[in-house]
Protein backbone atom coordinates (compact mmCIF):
# COMPACT_ATOMS: atom_id res chain seq x y z
CA UNK A 1 0.00 0.00 0.00
CA UNK A 2 1.19 3.68 -0.55
CA UNK A 3 2.67 5.74 2.24
CA UNK A 4 0.91 8.17 4.33
CA UNK A 5 1.64 11.27 7.07
CA UNK A 6 -0.63 9.49 9.37
CA UNK A 7 -1.22 5.76 10.21
CA UNK A 8 -4.16 5.32 12.95
CA UNK A 9 -4.78 1.68 14.10
CA UNK A 10 -8.12 1.41 15.17
CA UNK A 11 -11.42 3.29 13.94
CA UNK A 12 -13.23 2.88 17.26
CA UNK A 13 -14.24 5.99 19.92
CA UNK A 14 -10.93 7.84 19.41
CA UNK A 15 -9.81 6.54 15.98
CA UNK A 16 -12.59 8.06 14.07
CA UNK A 17 -12.49 11.47 16.15
CA UNK A 18 -8.08 11.55 14.62
CA UNK A 19 -9.35 10.30 11.16
CA UNK A 20 -11.46 12.86 10.83
CA UNK A 21 -9.64 15.98 12.40
CA UNK A 22 -6.23 14.77 10.69
CA UNK A 23 -8.14 14.74 6.85
CA UNK A 24 -10.05 18.24 7.62
CA UNK A 25 -7.29 20.47 6.15
CA UNK A 26 -6.58 18.13 3.34
CA UNK A 27 -3.17 18.60 4.29
CA UNK A 28 -2.21 15.29 5.57
CA UNK A 29 -2.79 11.97 4.43
CA UNK A 30 -4.36 9.49 6.61
CA UNK A 31 -4.67 5.55 6.46
CA UNK A 32 -7.23 4.58 9.48
CA UNK A 33 -7.01 0.14 9.65
CA UNK A 34 -9.34 -1.90 11.37
CA UNK A 35 -9.51 -5.16 12.27
CA UNK A 36 -13.19 -5.82 11.98
CA UNK A 37 -15.79 -4.64 8.83
CA UNK A 38 -18.46 -2.19 8.59
CA UNK A 39 -20.82 -1.03 10.72
CA UNK A 40 -23.63 -0.73 8.35
CA UNK A 41 -25.32 -3.85 10.22
CA UNK A 42 -29.12 -3.42 11.57
CA UNK A 43 -28.77 -4.65 15.02
CA UNK A 44 -26.15 -1.82 15.28
CA UNK A 45 -28.15 0.90 13.76
CA UNK A 46 -30.95 -0.05 16.19
CA UNK A 47 -29.98 1.24 19.30
CA UNK A 48 -31.78 -1.45 21.39
CA UNK A 49 -29.84 -4.29 19.48
CA UNK A 50 -26.72 -4.14 21.08
CA UNK A 51 -28.04 -7.02 23.44
CA UNK A 52 -27.22 -9.28 20.07
CA UNK A 53 -23.78 -7.95 19.74
CA UNK A 54 -22.93 -8.72 23.15
CA UNK A 55 -21.55 -12.59 22.13
CA UNK A 56 -21.36 -11.80 18.52
CA UNK A 57 -17.76 -12.26 16.96
CA UNK A 58 -18.03 -10.66 13.62
CA UNK A 59 -18.44 -7.32 15.55
CA UNK A 60 -17.12 -8.26 18.95
CA UNK A 61 -13.63 -9.24 20.31
CA UNK A 62 -15.13 -11.51 22.98
CA UNK A 63 -12.14 -11.44 25.62
CA UNK A 64 -12.44 -13.37 28.97
CA UNK A 65 -10.94 -12.10 31.95
CA UNK A 66 -8.56 -15.01 33.76
CA UNK A 67 -10.65 -16.47 36.90
CA UNK A 68 -10.81 -13.41 39.38
CA UNK A 69 -10.83 -14.27 42.92
CA UNK A 70 -12.24 -10.80 43.37
CA UNK A 71 -15.04 -12.42 41.50
CA UNK A 72 -15.85 -15.53 43.60
CA UNK A 73 -13.04 -17.10 40.63
CA UNK A 74 -15.50 -16.26 38.00
CA UNK A 75 -14.42 -15.78 34.13
CA UNK A 76 -15.81 -12.63 32.83
CA UNK A 77 -16.51 -11.73 29.68
CA UNK A 78 -15.29 -8.84 28.17
CA UNK A 79 -17.14 -7.57 25.26
CA UNK A 80 -14.95 -5.01 22.68
CA UNK A 81 -15.60 -3.33 19.28
CA UNK A 82 -14.13 -5.00 16.51
CA UNK A 83 -16.37 -2.94 13.79
CA UNK A 84 -15.94 0.69 12.45
CA UNK A 85 -16.68 2.43 15.32
CA UNK A 86 -15.37 0.28 17.87
CA UNK A 87 -17.02 0.25 21.21
CA UNK A 88 -19.23 2.95 20.77
CA UNK A 89 -20.62 0.81 18.05
CA UNK A 90 -21.48 -1.98 20.15
CA UNK A 91 -22.24 -0.31 23.51
CA UNK A 92 -25.22 1.37 25.66
CA UNK A 93 -24.87 4.83 24.40
CA UNK A 94 -24.72 6.51 27.70
CA UNK A 95 -23.17 10.15 27.24
CA UNK A 96 -21.22 10.71 30.40
CA UNK A 97 -18.43 13.08 30.78
CA UNK A 98 -17.29 12.48 34.36
CA UNK A 99 -17.04 14.41 37.17
CA UNK A 100 -14.87 18.03 36.84
CA UNK A 101 -12.53 17.23 39.69
CA UNK A 102 -11.76 13.83 37.61
CA UNK A 103 -9.89 16.31 34.70
CA UNK A 104 -8.57 17.90 38.11
CA UNK A 105 -6.83 14.96 38.59
CA UNK A 106 -5.84 13.86 34.90
CA UNK A 107 -4.57 17.64 35.00
CA UNK A 108 -2.63 16.96 38.27
CA UNK A 109 -0.92 14.24 36.47
CA UNK A 110 -0.63 15.39 32.86
CA UNK A 111 -0.58 19.42 32.31
CA UNK A 112 -2.94 20.55 29.32
CA UNK A 113 -5.77 18.06 30.64
CA UNK A 114 -7.49 19.67 33.61
CA UNK A 115 -10.87 20.95 33.50
CA UNK A 116 -10.72 24.29 32.01
CA UNK A 117 -8.69 22.42 29.46
CA UNK A 118 -11.44 19.47 28.85
CA UNK A 119 -14.04 21.35 28.89
CA UNK A 120 -14.09 23.39 25.46
CA UNK A 121 -13.08 20.26 23.90
CA UNK A 122 -16.34 18.68 24.80
CA UNK A 123 -18.50 21.85 24.09
CA UNK A 124 -17.39 21.94 20.81
CA UNK A 125 -17.35 18.35 20.46
CA UNK A 126 -21.39 18.22 21.18
CA UNK A 127 -24.38 18.74 19.70
CA UNK A 128 -26.43 18.16 22.73
CA UNK A 129 -30.20 18.26 22.25
CA UNK A 130 -30.97 19.65 25.66
CA UNK A 131 -29.53 22.90 24.69
CA UNK A 132 -26.38 25.20 25.32
CA UNK A 133 -25.35 26.48 28.24
CA UNK A 134 -22.25 27.40 30.02
CA UNK A 135 -21.52 23.68 30.26
CA UNK A 136 -23.03 21.92 26.87
CA UNK A 137 -22.37 22.58 23.40
CA UNK A 138 -24.33 22.89 20.54
CA UNK A 139 -23.19 22.52 16.72
CA UNK A 140 -20.73 19.72 17.06
CA UNK A 141 -20.31 16.95 14.83
CA UNK A 142 -21.42 14.52 18.27
CA UNK A 143 -25.43 15.13 18.32
CA UNK A 144 -26.79 13.78 21.95
CA UNK A 145 -30.46 12.57 22.54
CA UNK A 146 -32.14 14.63 25.42
CA UNK A 147 -33.99 11.46 25.72
CA UNK A 148 -37.18 12.88 27.02
CA UNK A 149 -40.01 11.01 25.14
CA UNK A 150 -41.03 7.80 25.18
CA UNK A 151 -39.17 6.77 28.31
CA UNK A 152 -41.19 3.79 30.59
CA UNK A 153 -43.49 5.11 33.18
CA UNK A 154 -41.38 3.23 35.92
CA UNK A 155 -38.60 6.28 35.37
CA UNK A 156 -40.72 8.88 36.89
CA UNK A 157 -41.73 6.61 39.97
CA UNK A 158 -37.97 5.54 40.26
CA UNK A 159 -36.57 9.26 40.19
CA UNK A 160 -39.44 10.39 43.00
CA UNK A 161 -38.34 7.35 45.31
CA UNK A 162 -34.62 8.27 44.85
CA UNK A 163 -35.74 11.31 46.10
CA UNK A 164 -37.57 9.90 48.84
CA UNK A 165 -33.70 8.14 49.76
CA UNK A 166 -31.97 11.66 49.45
CA UNK A 167 -30.53 11.50 46.07
CA UNK A 168 -32.69 14.95 44.16
CA UNK A 169 -33.21 14.95 41.03
CA UNK A 170 -30.43 16.28 38.81
CA UNK A 171 -31.67 16.84 35.28
CA UNK A 172 -27.85 17.40 33.99
CA UNK A 173 -25.41 15.07 34.58
CA UNK A 174 -23.32 16.39 32.30
CA UNK A 175 -23.61 19.92 33.73
CA UNK A 176 -22.97 21.72 36.73
CA UNK A 177 -23.54 18.73 39.25
CA UNK A 178 -22.95 15.30 38.47
CA UNK A 179 -25.30 14.37 41.75
CA UNK A 180 -28.44 13.07 41.56
CA UNK A 181 -30.93 11.16 39.92
CA UNK A 182 -32.63 11.57 36.33
CA UNK A 183 -33.09 9.79 32.90
CA UNK A 184 -29.43 9.30 30.70
CA UNK A 185 -28.88 11.29 27.63
CA UNK A 186 -27.83 9.46 24.87
CA UNK A 187 -25.89 9.14 21.39
CA UNK A 188 -28.83 8.59 19.37
CA UNK A 189 -30.02 10.46 16.27
CA UNK A 190 -33.29 9.99 14.45
CA UNK A 191 -33.46 6.87 16.51
CA UNK A 192 -30.33 5.28 15.04
CA UNK A 193 -27.13 4.84 16.92
CA UNK A 194 -24.64 7.95 16.58
CA UNK A 195 -21.68 5.88 17.07
CA UNK A 196 -18.20 7.88 16.15
CA UNK A 197 -18.48 6.07 13.00
CA UNK A 198 -21.67 7.95 11.78
CA UNK A 199 -20.69 11.24 13.19
CA UNK A 200 -17.11 11.32 12.20
CA UNK A 201 -15.78 8.90 9.94
CA UNK A 202 -18.63 8.54 7.37
CA UNK A 203 -18.21 12.77 6.85
CA UNK A 204 -14.48 12.35 6.71
CA UNK A 205 -14.54 9.09 4.24
CA UNK A 206 -15.82 11.29 1.36
CA UNK A 207 -12.24 13.10 1.31
CA UNK A 208 -9.60 11.52 -0.45
CA UNK A 209 -6.91 11.99 1.59
CA UNK A 210 -8.56 9.39 4.05
CA UNK A 211 -8.22 5.61 3.04
CA UNK A 212 -10.01 3.15 5.98
CA UNK A 213 -8.44 -0.20 5.65
CA UNK A 214 -10.61 -3.00 7.25
CA UNK A 215 -10.13 -6.42 7.99
CA UNK A 216 -6.81 -5.97 8.51
CA UNK A 217 -5.08 -6.63 11.82
CA UNK A 218 -1.80 -5.28 13.17
CA UNK A 219 0.42 -7.02 14.18
CA UNK A 220 3.37 -5.05 14.70
CA UNK A 221 4.44 -1.47 14.96
CA UNK A 222 8.16 -1.34 12.79
CA UNK A 223 10.85 0.79 14.63
CA UNK A 224 13.60 1.84 12.75
CA UNK A 225 16.97 3.82 14.81
CA UNK A 226 14.61 4.66 17.39
CA UNK A 227 11.65 6.11 15.71
CA UNK A 228 8.23 4.24 14.61
CA UNK A 229 8.17 4.04 10.77
CA UNK A 230 5.21 2.45 9.46
CA UNK A 231 2.86 -1.18 11.13
CA UNK A 232 2.93 -4.80 9.80
CA UNK A 233 -0.55 -6.50 8.87
CA UNK A 234 -2.46 -9.26 8.67
CA UNK A 235 -5.05 -8.77 5.96
CA UNK A 236 -6.84 -11.64 3.55
CA UNK A 237 -3.66 -14.13 4.73
CA UNK A 238 -1.34 -12.12 3.58
CA UNK A 239 1.49 -10.11 5.69
CA UNK A 240 1.83 -6.41 4.24
CA UNK A 241 3.47 -3.41 5.63
CA UNK A 242 2.41 0.07 5.50
CA UNK A 243 5.06 3.13 6.63
CA UNK A 244 3.99 6.48 7.77
CA UNK A 245 6.28 9.99 7.46
CA UNK A 246 5.08 11.57 9.84
CA UNK A 247 3.48 9.27 12.61
CA UNK A 248 1.82 5.69 13.91
CA UNK A 249 -0.80 6.70 16.60
CA UNK A 250 -2.69 3.62 18.16
CA UNK A 251 -6.35 3.86 19.01
CA UNK A 252 -6.55 -0.05 19.74
CA UNK A 253 -8.15 0.76 23.24
CA UNK A 254 -7.36 -0.85 26.64
CA UNK A 255 -7.05 -3.76 25.51
CA UNK A 256 -5.49 -3.20 22.02
CA UNK A 257 -2.85 -0.74 22.35
CA UNK A 258 -0.98 -2.35 25.09
CA UNK A 259 -0.80 -5.53 23.30
CA UNK A 260 0.00 -4.20 20.35
CA UNK A 261 3.27 -2.80 22.36
CA UNK A 262 4.64 -5.16 23.78
CA UNK A 263 3.77 -7.20 20.37
CA UNK A 264 6.70 -4.78 18.98
CA UNK A 265 9.19 -4.81 21.82
CA UNK A 266 7.86 -1.67 24.06
CA UNK A 267 7.00 -2.96 27.48
CA UNK A 268 7.82 -5.22 30.60
CA UNK A 269 11.33 -6.50 29.34
CA UNK A 270 11.46 -9.86 31.02
CA UNK A 271 7.89 -10.42 29.44
CA UNK A 272 9.19 -9.93 26.09
CA UNK A 273 12.07 -12.01 26.73
CA UNK A 274 10.25 -14.65 28.00
CA UNK A 275 8.44 -14.88 24.80
CA UNK A 276 11.76 -14.25 22.60
CA UNK A 277 10.29 -10.72 21.29
CA UNK A 278 13.48 -8.07 20.96
CA UNK A 279 13.01 -5.40 24.09
CA UNK A 280 13.11 -2.04 22.32
CA UNK A 281 11.42 0.01 25.50
CA UNK A 282 11.39 -1.49 29.01
CA UNK A 283 8.68 0.04 30.65
CA UNK A 284 6.90 -1.92 32.94
CA UNK A 285 4.03 0.41 32.54
CA UNK A 286 3.00 -1.09 29.55
CA UNK A 287 -0.35 -3.10 29.90
CA UNK A 288 -0.66 -2.52 33.91
CA UNK A 289 -3.03 0.49 35.89
CA UNK A 290 -5.59 -1.45 34.43
CA UNK A 291 -8.65 0.10 35.96
CA UNK A 292 -12.26 -0.82 35.52
CA UNK A 293 -15.81 0.07 36.80
CA UNK A 294 -17.61 -3.25 38.39
CA UNK A 295 -21.43 -3.42 38.30
CA UNK A 296 -24.30 -5.55 40.10
CA UNK A 297 -27.83 -5.82 39.21
CA UNK A 298 -30.85 -6.10 42.25
CA UNK A 299 -33.61 -6.98 40.60
CA UNK A 300 -37.45 -7.44 41.35
CA UNK A 301 -41.06 -8.23 40.48
CA UNK A 302 -43.34 -6.13 39.90
CA UNK A 303 -46.81 -5.54 39.95
CA UNK A 304 -47.16 -3.12 36.68
CA UNK A 305 -46.31 -3.87 33.40
CA UNK A 306 -42.59 -3.56 32.69
CA UNK A 307 -40.59 -3.72 29.28
CA UNK A 308 -40.65 -7.45 30.20
CA UNK A 309 -44.53 -8.05 28.95
CA UNK A 310 -43.66 -5.85 25.89
CA UNK A 311 -40.35 -8.15 24.84
CA UNK A 312 -40.94 -11.17 25.83
CA UNK A 313 -44.42 -12.52 23.82
CA UNK A 314 -43.82 -13.43 20.14
CA UNK A 315 -47.15 -9.91 19.71
CA UNK A 316 -44.80 -7.72 21.54
CA UNK A 317 -41.72 -8.03 19.56
CA UNK A 318 -43.94 -8.09 16.73
CA UNK A 319 -45.51 -4.27 17.95
CA UNK A 320 -42.19 -3.21 18.77
CA UNK A 321 -40.79 -4.15 15.57
CA UNK A 322 -43.51 -1.89 13.72
CA UNK A 323 -43.12 0.86 16.08
CA UNK A 324 -39.27 1.27 15.52
CA UNK A 325 -39.58 0.05 11.37
CA UNK A 326 -42.62 2.74 10.83
CA UNK A 327 -41.82 5.75 13.21
CA UNK A 328 -38.83 5.46 14.37
CA UNK A 329 -40.11 4.80 18.43
CA UNK A 330 -40.92 2.62 20.99
CA UNK A 331 -38.24 0.13 23.27
CA UNK A 332 -36.03 -0.36 20.16
CA UNK A 333 -35.43 3.35 19.57
CA UNK A 334 -33.60 3.63 23.02
CA UNK A 335 -30.96 1.94 25.32
CA UNK A 336 -32.50 -0.05 28.12
CA UNK A 337 -30.82 2.08 30.64
CA UNK A 338 -33.54 5.01 30.61
CA UNK A 339 -32.32 6.80 33.25
CA UNK A 340 -29.97 6.56 36.47
CA UNK A 341 -27.94 8.74 38.31
CA UNK A 342 -24.67 9.06 41.08
CA UNK A 343 -24.13 9.49 44.56
CA UNK A 344 -21.97 9.08 47.31
CA UNK A 345 -21.68 6.24 50.05
CA UNK A 346 -20.57 8.64 52.48
CA UNK A 347 -21.29 12.29 53.18
CA UNK A 348 -17.99 13.49 53.82
CA UNK A 349 -17.06 12.55 49.98
CA UNK A 350 -16.43 15.32 48.30
CA UNK A 351 -17.91 14.02 44.83
CA UNK A 352 -20.00 10.88 44.16
CA UNK A 353 -18.26 7.68 44.37
CA UNK A 354 -21.25 5.18 42.97
CA UNK A 355 -23.23 5.31 39.53
CA UNK A 356 -27.16 4.12 39.35
CA UNK A 357 -28.69 2.18 36.03
CA UNK A 358 -32.58 2.25 36.15
CA UNK A 359 -33.94 -0.48 34.24
CA UNK A 360 -37.85 -1.04 33.55
CA UNK A 361 -36.40 -5.23 32.40
CA UNK A 362 -34.87 -7.98 33.74
CA UNK A 363 -32.83 -10.86 32.40
CA UNK A 364 -32.40 -13.49 35.23
CA UNK A 365 -32.84 -16.71 32.83
CA UNK A 366 -29.99 -16.79 30.84
CA UNK A 367 -29.53 -17.51 27.11
CA UNK A 368 -26.32 -18.89 25.29
CA UNK A 369 -24.65 -16.78 23.65
CA UNK A 370 -26.90 -14.18 24.21
CA UNK A 371 -27.03 -10.91 26.37
CA UNK A 372 -31.35 -10.84 26.40
CA UNK A 373 -32.03 -7.85 26.20
CA UNK A 374 -34.77 -8.71 23.54
CA UNK A 375 -35.63 -11.83 25.23
CA UNK A 376 -36.19 -11.03 28.56
CA UNK A 377 -38.04 -13.17 32.07
CA UNK A 378 -41.03 -14.05 31.56
CA UNK A 379 -42.73 -11.80 34.45
CA UNK A 380 -42.72 -7.91 35.26
CA UNK A 381 -39.10 -7.31 36.28
CA UNK A 382 -36.98 -4.19 37.33
CA UNK A 383 -33.47 -3.92 37.69
CA UNK A 384 -31.60 -1.62 39.25
CA UNK A 385 -27.77 -1.50 38.99
CA UNK A 386 -24.79 -0.10 39.99
CA UNK A 387 -20.77 0.22 39.12
CA UNK A 388 -17.98 2.07 41.24
CA UNK A 389 -17.13 5.44 40.04
CA UNK A 390 -13.49 5.30 41.14
CA UNK A 391 -12.18 1.84 42.09
CA UNK A 392 -8.58 1.54 43.78
CA UNK A 393 -7.81 -1.96 42.32
CA UNK A 394 -5.24 -2.34 39.70
CA UNK A 395 -5.27 -5.13 37.12
CA UNK A 396 -2.99 -5.60 33.87
CA UNK A 397 -3.08 -6.87 30.14
CA UNK A 398 -0.53 -9.00 29.44
CA UNK A 399 0.99 -11.17 26.15
CA UNK A 400 -0.22 -14.80 26.54
CA UNK A 401 1.76 -15.46 23.12
CA UNK A 402 4.10 -14.00 20.95
CA UNK A 403 1.12 -14.91 18.49
CA UNK A 404 -0.19 -11.44 17.50
CA UNK A 405 -3.76 -13.21 16.88
CA UNK A 406 -3.92 -14.64 20.14
CA UNK A 407 -5.75 -12.95 22.66
CA UNK A 408 -3.59 -10.70 25.52
CA UNK A 409 -4.14 -12.04 29.43
CA UNK A 410 -6.52 -9.87 31.31
CA UNK A 411 -6.44 -9.83 34.89
CA UNK A 412 -9.02 -7.68 36.05
CA UNK A 413 -8.38 -7.78 40.35
CA UNK A 414 -12.18 -7.13 40.52
CA UNK A 415 -12.40 -6.08 44.26
CA UNK A 416 -8.69 -6.10 45.30
CA UNK A 417 -8.81 -3.62 48.15
CA UNK A 418 -10.72 -3.54 51.19
CA UNK A 419 -11.74 0.42 50.25
CA UNK A 420 -13.56 -1.45 46.83
CA UNK A 421 -15.31 -3.98 48.84
CA UNK A 422 -16.75 -1.64 51.73
CA UNK A 423 -17.82 0.92 49.49
CA UNK A 424 -19.69 -1.45 47.14
CA UNK A 425 -21.28 -2.76 50.25
CA UNK A 426 -22.55 0.64 51.02
CA UNK A 427 -23.92 0.97 47.46
CA UNK A 428 -26.05 -2.16 47.73
CA UNK A 429 -27.54 -1.38 50.73
CA UNK A 430 -28.59 1.96 49.06
CA UNK A 431 -30.07 0.08 46.52
CA UNK A 432 -32.76 -1.59 48.76
CA UNK A 433 -33.08 1.83 50.48
CA UNK A 434 -34.84 2.85 47.19
CA UNK A 435 -36.93 -0.06 46.05
CA UNK A 436 -38.16 0.67 50.40
CA UNK A 437 -39.16 3.95 49.66
CA UNK A 438 -43.21 4.74 48.93
CA UNK A 439 -42.86 5.79 45.55
CA UNK A 440 -41.24 1.88 44.40
CA UNK A 441 -42.76 0.10 47.03
CA UNK A 442 -46.27 0.17 46.13
CA UNK A 443 -45.27 -1.41 43.00
CA UNK A 444 -42.68 -4.08 44.10
CA UNK A 445 -43.84 -7.35 44.09
CA UNK A 446 -40.80 -9.04 45.89
CA UNK A 447 -37.44 -8.80 45.54
CA UNK A 448 -35.84 -12.02 43.15
CA UNK A 449 -32.11 -11.51 43.11
CA UNK A 450 -30.32 -11.63 45.52
CA UNK A 451 -33.50 -11.83 47.10
CA UNK A 452 -34.19 -11.01 50.89
CA UNK A 453 -32.47 -13.70 52.87
CA UNK A 454 -29.37 -12.15 51.48
CA UNK A 455 -29.41 -9.33 54.80
CA UNK A 456 -26.01 -9.82 56.76
CA UNK A 457 -22.48 -7.83 55.62
CA UNK A 458 -20.75 -10.93 54.96
CA UNK A 459 -23.97 -12.22 52.23
CA UNK A 460 -23.85 -8.89 50.93
CA UNK A 461 -20.11 -9.35 50.05
CA UNK A 462 -20.71 -12.92 48.80
CA UNK A 463 -23.10 -12.18 46.56
CA UNK A 464 -21.83 -9.12 44.88
CA UNK A 465 -18.47 -11.30 44.23
CA UNK A 466 -20.15 -13.93 42.82
CA UNK A 467 -22.49 -11.90 40.83
CA UNK A 468 -20.27 -8.54 40.01
CA UNK A 469 -18.67 -7.72 36.50
CA UNK A 470 -17.17 -5.38 34.27
CA UNK A 471 -19.05 -2.64 32.67
CA UNK A 472 -16.97 -2.45 30.26
CA UNK A 473 -14.90 0.66 30.80
CA UNK A 474 -11.12 -0.45 31.18
CA UNK A 475 -8.94 2.15 30.88
CA UNK A 476 -5.57 3.95 31.87
CA UNK A 477 -3.14 0.83 30.67
CA UNK A 478 -1.08 2.96 28.85
CA UNK A 479 -1.32 5.98 30.98
CA UNK A 480 0.09 9.42 30.15
CA UNK A 481 1.64 11.41 33.16
CA UNK A 482 4.32 13.66 33.57
CA UNK A 483 6.24 11.23 36.10
CA UNK A 484 8.14 8.15 33.77
CA UNK A 485 8.34 6.59 36.36
CA UNK A 486 4.65 5.41 36.66
CA UNK A 487 3.64 6.39 32.82
CA UNK A 488 3.85 4.91 29.10
CA UNK A 489 3.00 8.81 27.38
CA UNK A 490 4.12 12.03 27.77
CA UNK A 491 1.39 14.44 28.17
CA UNK A 492 1.35 14.56 24.65
CA UNK A 493 0.41 10.79 24.26
CA UNK A 494 3.96 10.00 22.89
CA UNK A 495 5.34 6.86 23.93
CA UNK A 496 8.64 7.39 25.91
CA UNK A 497 11.21 5.85 23.91
CA UNK A 498 10.06 5.56 21.02
CA UNK A 499 9.71 8.99 18.48
CA UNK A 500 6.86 9.20 16.26
CA UNK A 501 4.46 6.75 18.12
CA UNK A 502 1.76 7.75 20.55
CA UNK A 503 -1.13 5.95 21.47
CA UNK A 504 -4.29 7.59 21.73
CA UNK A 505 -7.73 5.84 23.24
CA UNK A 506 -8.81 4.61 26.84
CA UNK A 507 -5.83 3.65 27.76
CA UNK A 508 -4.30 6.62 27.48
CA UNK A 509 -6.03 8.03 30.38
CA UNK A 510 -4.40 8.95 33.48
CA UNK A 511 -6.70 7.67 35.88
CA UNK A 512 -10.42 6.46 35.59
CA UNK A 513 -13.10 8.52 35.22
CA UNK A 514 -16.81 8.80 37.22
CA UNK A 515 -19.42 7.59 34.86
CA UNK A 516 -19.39 6.16 31.18
CA UNK A 517 -15.94 5.95 29.43
CA UNK A 518 -17.22 6.75 25.65
CA UNK A 519 -17.34 10.46 25.99
CA UNK A 520 -13.68 10.67 27.75
CA UNK A 521 -12.34 8.37 24.98
CA UNK A 522 -13.54 10.83 22.54
CA UNK A 523 -12.26 13.50 24.20
CA UNK A 524 -8.70 11.57 23.90
CA UNK A 525 -9.55 11.77 19.69
CA UNK A 526 -10.32 14.92 20.09
CA UNK A 527 -7.86 16.60 21.90
CA UNK A 528 -5.34 14.31 21.00
CA UNK A 529 -5.31 15.21 17.07
CA UNK A 530 -4.66 18.83 18.14
CA UNK A 531 -1.74 17.57 19.35
CA UNK A 532 -0.95 16.15 16.67
CA UNK A 533 -1.51 18.80 14.65
CA UNK A 534 0.72 20.79 16.47
CA UNK A 535 3.46 18.87 16.70
CA UNK A 536 3.09 18.33 12.72
CA UNK A 537 6.40 19.75 10.72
Amino acid sequence: MEDSDYIIVGAGSAGCVLADRLTASGRHRVTLIEAGGSDRRFFVQMPLGYGKLFYDPAVNWMYSAEPDPGLAGNKDHWPRGKILGGSSSINAMVWIRGHRADYEDWGAAAPGWGWEDCLPAYRQIEDTEAGADAWRGRGGPLSISANRQGLHPLVGDYIAACGQAGLPENADFNGAEQEGAGVYQMTIKGARRNSTARAFLRPAMRRANLRVVTHAQVTRVIVEAGRAVGVELRRAGRVETLRARGEVILSGGAVNSPQLLQLSGIGPGALLQGMGLPVLVDNANVGAHLSDHQGINYTWSMRVPTYNDVLRPWWGKALAGMQYLLGGRGPLAKSINHAGGFFRTDPELTRPNMQLYMQAFSTLIPRNGERPILSPDPWSGLSLGLSNCRPTSRGEIRLASPDPLAHPVIRANAFATNHDVEEMLAAVKFLRKIAAQPAMARLIKEELRPGPAIASDEDLIADFRARSGTVYHPSCTCRMGADPATSVLDERLRVRGVAGLRVIDASSFPNIIAGNTNAPAILMGWKGAEKVLEDAP
